[in-house]
């Protein structure tokens, strides 16, 4: 092990003293870096090469006075030379070394200074032989201290991937492919990681080793790591006598790292150099957090084209983490940092912490959480140290302080290869935070051999019985980032996966797969203690129809929500990112106080914390509500539905120029002809045409031999449909199969939406034109109800519950519509003079202030419609879409929104509501208030239930 750095600082005084009076370079630099080596504790000559001879640049040749590949650079000169032109020497060298050799510091001495050069950052250090001992934290690394900050989102972690992955492609092109490679591959990364960290010692070798102990052809190398690597797992006691000296000083490593036999891989020289290339980076600066997954990528052709798109960023794995439980031990901390015994008694509570990910993958959540529970009990062990008086003292044992281990980490994982990953990433953080106490505290501590593991079970989550990993009664928390998979878009596998958990479930075929994790987690939360879950998902878990699969059963359960973060987008900062809208959920039987919800005016943003008495299904701050599908709407309003539905196989439909390309050859058609609109055609002013002959004369439609065709096509597409009910309808081809055609002037909601529209565009329609099952149409509404599904108030209300397609709004009746809860609306005749309002509403309200706010919502809602109008007639008229674009919306039209929201809000003020609102949560928690005094669904406190029966049996694997 390396030594304290109070024995390597009184070892740079001696050296100083004994060197004070050097100053020829010809007869005593190589025994003065001989000696200077040895202040480390290395006393072996393989590390550095005296005198190499290097090409410069040209044909001139020079020799370099100390050279450690990759490592350092030395150029010595006499007492009282020019160091500049020294240091200017040393980089003369460079085109003459491999680029894998470049060292990451140069040294310039000349006996009486140092001048250390770190490439990497550009910084230069300079001081006295007298004051090495000062500055001899300088050259930790060549003691094994190298601690550094780890960046997540470093170049070297996707540069460290891509030399993996030039390995892992040699390999599996020679024929050595499935799990010994990836054992391999585990091997050589921990290998790596070891070389740059301390673990191995001297520093580098393992690169040594490759370089010195095999052949250039890579003829030996399987041979030779197999035998490192049964070195590795072979106590030193009981190696043979004859080993290679070499491999003999390489440490006992344990923890199963290195037990399983391999078959011998056969290496060429290219394969060999790809090795070597990956030795030569610096792997203590690697961040485990996110290599894993990197890692990971290298085994898949399609994850390699997008390197690093997939993992999770540090970033996001801390929006979990926090708030379940990192942001409540700081606190405790910062309580007890000042009395000792609490202070010891706190201690002891981390080491009895457990936490379970049961979708791990290549441990991301897990490696965090570790290493911000280690920087804790750090602060920990300062706090400690000055109450104990010790304060000031160079050298501290920590060996027996340190509590955390790995073992108090768990996982499940349905792929071995990142299974083995989380296991080595764990073990790679612990001897990084092992560095970070060494540094702190001056005596090196690495935890080698490898005594203690975490447990990451390589198999199916949704098969396994989760207390096989770990029993729920010794688990503290669950948390995780299970797989993202639509309902829809389930393989049979994942299907069949799901189907005993959610067995009880009514309508369970609507779940994500991500649903099945919090339905485990439930059966898994024990009543006995105070276990806590939080996942991230997709955000179509609280929106639309699974609400009400999926809560209602959790909250039948007695779950209850802690902490939420709101729709926000869950990307990285690798290349090629990926990014989908996300959702944070913390839950568990307790109903604790302090609840949070994590709000984001920008999804890509930051959030902030806003207070919450309750979060509710649709994780806002409201009763737990969960919106049943509806037939009708719970207000006296006009009932709306879809439009027409052909199921003509297209032969309805036209273009303008199909059109007019049929009436030229079928005048006869043109009355027939009725304009046409879907979500597309409404919201961006296409103009489509159908051919509607439900209403044409037998005789006359004979007469048209072109529209016959058409008929006979849709009645010969509808008698080749597999589908019973499609083939009935060919008993009437001119009909449609839903026929929805009001005779009056009609509402229409488009089905879909952008969701970076500020408003859904709603519209009203002549009875000339004939709306697709694509949008839902509202026969007999107002523009007081044009208003106020046109306000910010409904438009929160839509963004809230409503589904989404991809991440677009999409607007339901069932769910959105029919439970939408509407001020105090009197019916009254639309066809009153707008003189009249006030006095029909007057009529019809109990309160004269009820009733101006509902005029005035009908002449903001015409304003609207007025602005609308100034820039859909011209040369270039605008689109819906290009009028509410947030690039692109006219301020006039912005203007007359703000003045139809206040005259909305005033209306629903009257109701208990607010004269503004902060935020769309802020008016959700108090319709979500309206709607159950309007129903009477649920009791304004909602008892704690009992659990639904006995958790499943155990399903099988």
């Amino acid at each position: 092990m390396p030594l304290s750095w109070n024995e390597i600082k009184s070892r740079a005084m001696a050296f100083s003293r004994e060197w004070m009076d050097a100053a020829d370079e010809a007869s005593q630099a190589k025994p003065f870096w001989i000696a200077f080596f040895e202040i480390f504790g290395i006393t072996d000559k393989r590390v550095a090469t005296f005198e190499l001879n290097v090409r410069k640049l040209g044909t001139a040749h020079g020799f370099v006075d100390l050279f450690w590949p990759g490592m350092l650079l030395v150029e010595h000169k006499s007492r009282g030379k020019d160091l500049d032109l020294a240091f200017q020497q040393a980089l003369d060298y460079f085109p003459g070394l491999p680029e894998r050799d470049l060292p990451q510091i140069i040294i310039v001495c000349d006996f009486a200074r140092f001048r250390v050069h770190r490439l990497a950052t550009g910084e230069a250090v300079e001081f006295a032989l007298k004051d090495l001992h000062k500055h001899i934290r300088q050259f930790g690394f060549i003691a094994g201290y190298k601690v550094q900050s780890i960046k997540a989102q470093d170049p070297v972690n996707i540069k460290a991937a891509e030399r993996m992955g030039r390995l892992h492609d040699a390999l599996k092109a020679s024929g050595y492919t499935g799990h010994p490679l990836e054992v391999l591959l585990v091997r050589v990364l921990f290998c790596l990681f070891a070389d740059d960290t301390g673990i191995f010692q001297p520093a580098q070798a393992f690169r040594a080793f490759i370089e010195e102990r095999t052949a250039a052809d890579g003829s030996d190398l399987g041979a030779r790591l197999a035998q490192l690597f049964q070195t590795l797992n072979t106590e030193e006691p009981r190696r043979s006598p004859a080993l290679d000296a070499q491999i003999a000083t390489f440490p006992y490593i344990n923890g199963k790292l290195f037990e399983e036999p391999l078959p011998m891989a056969d290496f060429t020289a290219a394969m060999r150099e790809a090795l070597l290339d990956a030795c030569a980076l610096d792997w203590s600066a690697i961040s485990p957090a996110i290599f894993g997954s990197l890692f990971q990528s290298i085994m898949d052709d399609k994850a390699r084209r997008n390197l690093g798109a997939h993992y999770t960023s540090e970033e996001n794995i801390l929006k979990l983490i926090q708030p379940l439980f990192l942001d409540e031990l700081r606190a405790e901390f910062q309580k007890v940092q000042g009395n000792r015994n609490r202070l010891f008694d706190f201690h002891k509570k981390l080491r009895t912490l457990t936490f379970f990910d049961p979708a791990c993958g290549c441990g991301n959540f897990l490696v965090i959480s570790y290493r911000e529970l280690r920087e804790l009990e750090l602060d920990v062990l300062r706090a400690s140290h000055e109450l104990s008086g010790a304060a000031g003292q160079q050298s501290v044992d920590v060996h027996q302080l340190i509590g955390l281990n790995v073992d108090q980490f768990h996982g499940i994982e349905i792929e071995e290869f990142p299974a083995q990953i989380a296991q080595v990433a764990l073990w790679l953080m612990d001897h990084q935070m092992n560095l970070r106490v060494s540094e702190e505290f001056g005596l090196y501590f690495a935890r080698i051999p490898l005594r203690t593991s975490p447990r990451i079970v390589n198999g199916n989550a949704l098969r396994l019985d989760w207390n096989e990993v770990l029993p729920a009664e010794r688990c503290s928390f669950v948390l995780g980032n299970p797989p993202f998979v639509g309902a829809k878009l389930m393989n049979d596998a994942q299907r069949e996966d799901t189907r005993a958990v959610f067995t009880g479930i009514d309508n369970a075929g609507l779940l994500d797969f991500v649903a099945a994790w919090y339905v485990k987690a439930a059966h898994y939360l024990h009543d006995e203690n105070q276990l806590r879950v939080a996942f991230v998902s997709t955000n179509s878990i609280v929106q639309g129809e699974q609400v009400g699969v999926l809560w209602g059963w959790l909250l039948a359960q007695g779950i209850h929500i802690h902490f939420a973060h709101r729709t926000f987008s869950w990307s990285n900062e690798a290349r090629g990112k990926a990014a989908v809208h996300c959702v944070i959920i913390g839950f568990g039987l307790e109903d604790r106080p302090g609840k949070r919800i994590y709000e984001y005016d920008d999804i890509r943003g930051e959030p902030h914390a806003v207070a919450a008495a309750n979060i509710n299904p649709y994780l806002v701050d409201a009763s737990d509500v969960v919106l049943p599908r509806r037939s009708r709407p719970i207000c006296k309003v006009p009932e709306i539905g879809i439009g027409n539905k052909p199921i003509d196989d297209g032969n309805y439909l036209f273009t303008p120029e199909e059109r007019d390309a049929f009436v030229a050859r079928e005048p006869a058609s043109e009355k027939w002809f009725r304009r046409w609109l879907g979500s597309v055609e409404f919201l961006n002013g296409y103009e489509r045409w159908c051919l509607w002959l439900g209403d044409c004369p037998p005789a006359e439609l004979r007469a048209m031999p072109e529209a016959m065709k058409r008929v006979q096509a849709v009645k010969a597409s509808r008698l080749a449909s597999r589908s019973p009910p499609t083939q009935k309808l060919a008993a009437t081809p001119t009909r449609f199969h839903v026929e929805n055609m009001p005779t009056t002037p009609y509402l229409v909601l488009p089905e879909v939406s952008s969701e970076r529209r500020p408003f859904i565009p709603f519209g009203f329609e002549q009875p000339s034109t004939l709306c697709s099952n694509l949008v839902k149409i509202a026969p007999g509404a107002t523009l007081l109800h044009f208003g106020i599904l046109s306000s910010t108030m409904h438009n929160a209300w839509v963004r809230t519950t409503c589904g989404r397609l991809e991440s677009r709004y999409r607007y339901s009746k069932d769910i959105v519509y029919n439970n939408f809860p509407w001020p105090d609306l009197p019916a009254a005749p639309p066809e009153l003079p707008k003189s009249s309002r006030d006095e029909k509403y007057e009529q019809n309200t109990a309160h004269p202030s009820v009733a101006r706010s509902l005029s005035a919502i009908e002449i903001a809602a015409q304003g609207v419609l007025d602005a609308r109008a100034k820039f859909q007639t011209g040369e270039h008229p605008a689109s819906l879409a290009d009028l509410y674009d947030p690039l692109t919306m006219p301020p006039e039209l912005l203007k007359a929104h703000q003045k139809l929201d206040a005259a909305v809000d005033k209306a629903y003020e009257a109701s208990g509501g607010k004269k503004s609102y902060k935020s769309d949560a802020e008016r959700v928690a108090f319709l979500f208030e309206l709607y159950q005094r309007q129903t009477s669904l649920l009791p304004a406190e909602r008892p704690k239930p009992k659990r639904a029966g006995p958790k499943p049996s155990r399903s099988p694997r």
